[in-house]
């Protein structure tokens, strides 16, 4: 059972931006809702999505009676900047946390995020993921954390955000929403777009090591081709605002580096899942 925040801890909204996502949202809210400190409120976006997101969204919510789920819809854009912005807009939380339609959430993320924004100088925060649909996840998760670590002492002052496991205060958000880019061509990373200006303006962005998301690693399905579309999106994103930090490409450098190995590790998991099934079915 989860436990009530108290007066002295900050109230945290859960956004889910959705897209076509009815094989995924029904984990992703379940570990939303069994949290061990309450979300003050779960928001699901669903924007213009042709599958069942929406009926599994009502599944889930029949099956919590008492969660705070909340079904949105946003039709009037494709995109998920506009998506996150209409529920960003929307959240009535102190704190703001903004995952993935596929990320599953460590039980007691809402706790740990609450402490982390007990210290009224931290603007947003972010940490590490958990890929749990790759082998060795445990090991996976301390790597990460490490390589995150490592990429922040490179770029010191600066910090960037991870948009499948990010939160941010309310009011910091309100303070860059009308300076966040919209990109209309999809060709940014909105959760660095989002760090930039937070660093713009003064806001601490801290890192939180114990703050866990889950997530797929489906993206490594991916052609080379697109996934070096996605990973550079770290460079159009300080393209467009002027950043020549040569540190500031460290993340970028990193994911087109390990992509590889893991492309290859993710193949053969999904041979011994295959021989697995077609085992099971003869």
């Amino acid at each position: 059972m989860a436990f009530t925040a108290t007066a002295l801890t900050p109230t945290v909204s859960i956004v889910i931006p959705a897209w076509n996502e009815e094989e995924t949202i029904a984990a992703c809210l379940v570990a939303a809702v069994t949290q061990t400190v309450a979300a003050y409120e779960i928001i699901v976006v669903d924007n213009r999505s042709t599958d069942a997101t929406a009926e599994v969204v009502r599944t889930v919510q029949a099956a919590y009676p008492h969660a705070p789920i909340i079904y949105l819809s946003q039709d009037a854009e494709q995109g998920l900047v506009p998506t996150r912005n209409f529920g960003f807009d929307r959240a009535q939380g102190d704190v703001i946390g903004r995952i993935d339609a596929d990320s599953i959430l460590e039980p007691n993320w809402v706790e740990v995020v609450g402490r982390a924004f007990a210290d009224p100088l931290v603007s947003a925060a972010t940490g590490p993921v958990l890929y749990y649909d790759m082998p060795l996840q445990r090991f996976g998760l301390r790597t990460d954390n490490r390589i995150r670590i490592a990429m922040l002492r490179l770029t010191r002052e600066y910090h960037f955000l991870f948009g499948s496991n990010m939160a941010i205060r309310r009011t910091a958000w309100q303070d860059i929403r009308l300076r966040v880019c919209r990109d209309l061509d999809d060709e940014l990373h909105e959760d660095i777009d989002i760090s930039v200006h937070l660093a713009q303006r003064e806001h601490l962005v801290a890192y939180v090591s114990d703050m866990v998301s889950g997530m797929s690693a489906r993206r490594l399905e991916d052609s080379p081709r697109d996934y070096a579309y996605y990973a550079m999106r770290f460079e159009r994103t300080y393209a467009r605002h002027g950043i020549r930090n040569p540190a500031l490409r460290a993340p970028m450098l990193v994911f087109l580096a390990i992509y590889p190995v893991l492309k290859t590790v993710r193949a053969m998991q999904n041979r011994r899942l295959a021989a697995a099934n077609l085992a099971a079915g003869a």
